[in-house]
């Protein structure tokens, strides 16, 4: 590994710890030519499925876009940063863990709306005001019945 202080590509291992949440293992570095010490992280590479969007473009997944959707659904409400990033991890998560190479934009956005479903209504009818695309206010109030009657939009 390159030292960042002099570029030499020689150095020693000093301590390696594996993180707390068992992703990724740190390594504490010695470069041998100009003797700093400086930190490594080591992580698997994880293959991100492309997203194949309604009209058939295909492009890589992005986490960003979904925290920038769930922060225009969830403004002004009262709803930790922490709690948005953690739903980001899940959907990211369960992505990965599908083992595909493509998947569907729709399959995204209805995760989505599950996990804002269960955080908070106003948030899951704003997204799902310009996920779902309504046509007019009874296809909102339609949606808005389901929510709180308990059921599921595929299932009424």
């Amino acid at each position: 590994m390159k030292c960042p202080f002099c570029a030499n590509i020689e150095d020693r291992v000093i301590d390696s710890r594996t993180s707390k949440e068992g992703d990724s293992i740190r390594r504490r570095r010695e470069c041998l030519g100009c003797g700093e010490r400086f930190t490594s992280y080591e992580r698997v590479e994880e293959v991100v499925p492309m997203v194949i969007k309604k009209d058939g473009r295909r492009e890589p997944f992005d986490m960003s876009k979904i925290k920038s959707g769930l922060l225009i659904a969830c403004k002004k409400r009262p709803i930790e940063t922490d709690r948005l990033d953690r739903i980001v991890e899940t959907i990211e998560k369960k992505l990965i863990g599908l083992g595909v190479k493509e998947v569907q934009s729709s399959w995204i956005g209805e995760q989505i709306m599950a996990e804002l479903k269960d955080l908070d209504k106003v948030a899951y009818v704003r997204f799902a005001s310009v996920y779902r695309q309504f046509k007019d206010i009874n296809d909102l109030m339609d949606e808005v019945k389901t929510l709180f009657d308990g059921k599921d939009k595929k299932n009424a």
